[in-house]
């Protein structure tokens, strides 16, 4: 193709491809030309920046909708770059992701009776306003979504797509998050606006306001704010005026309002990073998930959809209680961040041992005190290294009858799925945010004679293209 990086084309979305990417096929004198656009819907005519160029495939990302599906339906919310299919019908949302989910696992695991192995597709119990935590963007930078221009101007909302400095305004409920706290946030923006104080300019690395985190919970419908700023104009801030204001407008529901100061100059900067203080209430939220409660914390990792998550939950213990048990077999959680999966485990079975195990200190302590507050005493966790676990500990070793994974999206490094196979289980139960990282280490599993007996898709994320998958794998030289 005679386009590169950076060209603007016009092309017609012919399928669906998967991690919500939209398929076109180009003719040339050498056959099709695949195009593959992040966040396009099939039967959509889109103007597409190329971000990568190969031989045989290009990446691009949508800069105009020229003319929309017959797929899409009118709604009444504004439409945000983390949400580009909430204008599909959740029946074709599902659909697609099942069929690309499908291809993925069967291109790169080679699961040849995939559809006999398939259990079912999980859906979100609610499927809008299901998210417990977003991210808002300052900017002077503001792209304006009518006009599709960009002004000098105070920002907050969603930065535009393909773009870390541009920020379009949230002036109404995304469908996304909290729907109150959404129509709240135009008021809150012209709030600080008035100060005086400066957004943030991404180019510049200078202003005042950068992010507002907002975290959810669901079972006491309660909210947690965490501000976000530099230090330059701190001294001008009124921080105690704006948490009044808020708690002003939405009452009770304010859990909590923090106001970090944080001079890193990274766009994508841990927000957590830099001094922070309570101005208001505490600094945590309980949520419920399956009658258990857990502290969630600004820097906990916590499943986006609380709601769902209890589906996919049910469905990681089906699994584990899927074969037999006996009097001191061991069920190994590995990643088990704040041990959500592992409490759960040991209150719905009983007699059941569970450890957790996490290299991370933090996240043990916190799993340790959820599982103090939930009375649970069939749990233990560990700050461990997993391939250096059963040096540490060999007490477990034979023991270990079922390994649950819950890695990150990038899935489980090679060295350590090796690590994870010497422990010798007689199966494992592996959740995964990301299906074709899943495929990945399923494929390795099976050449380590691990059978897939079971596989599921659950739909956490609805209007995006991510799915989330529960496997079930069985040793085929252990007895199970």
């Amino acid at each position: 193709m005679n386009f590169k990086r950076g060209h603007i084309i016009e092309v017609t979305i012919d399928d669906f491809a998967f991690g919500g990417k939209g398929l076109s096929r180009i003719q040339t004198d050498k056959g099709p030309y695949v195009i593959f656009t992040q966040g396009s819907i099939v039967g959509q005519r889109v103007k597409a920046k190329i971000t990568k160029k190969r031989k045989s495939y290009s990446e691009a990302r949508v800069i105009k909708v020229v003319q929309k599906s017959p797929l899409q339906y009118n709604h009444p919310y504004q439409e945000i770059s983390g949400g580009p299919y909430i204008s599909l019908p959740i029946e074709r949302q599902h659909a697609f992701k099942k069929s690309t989910s499908f291809d993925v696992l069967k291109r790169f695991a080679e699961i040849e009776n995939l559809e006999e192995v398939f259990d079912e597709l999980v859906d979100s119990p609610i499927s809008h306003h299901y998210r417990n935590k977003m991210e808002y963007s300052f900017s002077e930078i503001r792209h304006d979504i009518h006009t599709n221009t960009e002004h000098d101007d105070f920002g907050l909302g969603f930065k535009h797509t393909g773009t870390w400095w541009k920020v379009e305004n949230l002036d109404k409920d995304s469908g996304m998050f909290d729907q109150q706290w959404e129509e709240l946030l135009c008021e809150i923006r012209k709030w600080c606006q008035n100060t005086g104080l400066r957004a943030w300019h991404p180019p510049k690395k200078e202003g005042f306001f950068r992010h507002i985190v907002v975290r959810k919970s669901f079972s006491n419908d309660q909210l947690l704010i965490n501000l976000i700023t530099s230090s330059d104009g701190v001294d001008q801030f009124d921080s105690s005026g704006l948490a009044n204001f808020i708690q002003e407008k939405i009452g009770n529901r304010l859990a909590g309002f923090i106001h970090t100061v944080n001079d890193d100059v990274a766009d994508r900067a841990k927000l957590e990073n830099g001094n922070s203080n309570l101005i208001l209430g505490k600094d945590i939220i309980v949520e419920r998930v399956l009658g258990l409660d857990f502290e969630v914390s600004m820097e906990s990792f916590f499943q986006t959809n609380p709601k769902c998550a209890e589906k996919l939950y049910s469905k990681v213990v089906d699994y584990v209680v899927a074969g037999s048990f006996d009097q001191s077999a061991i069920v190994l959680d590995l990643f088990c961040g704040t041990g959500t999966i592992g409490q759960i485990l040991a209150a719905k079975v009983q007699g059941l041992k569970v450890v957790g195990v996490d290299i991370v200190e933090s996240a043990i302590e916190n799993a340790k005190r959820n599982a103090e507050r939930n009375k649970i005493s069939n749990v233990d966790f560990v700050a461990a290294d997993v391939g250096k676990f059963l040096k540490k500990y060999p007490d477990y070793q034979g023991k270990i009858n079922t390994l649950v994974l819950d890695p990150p999206r990038a899935g489980i490094a090679p060295k350590t799925l090796k690590k994870v196979i010497a422990l010798d289980s007689q199966r494992i139960v592996y959740v995964s945010c990301n299906p074709s990282t899943q495929a990945r280490d399923t494929k390795t599993l099976g050449e380590a004679g691990y059978e897939l007996k079971k596989i599921s898709l659950v739909d956490q994320f609805p209007h995006t293209g991510h799915v989330e998958s529960v496997a079930l794998f069985e040793s085929t030289s252990s007895p199970v």
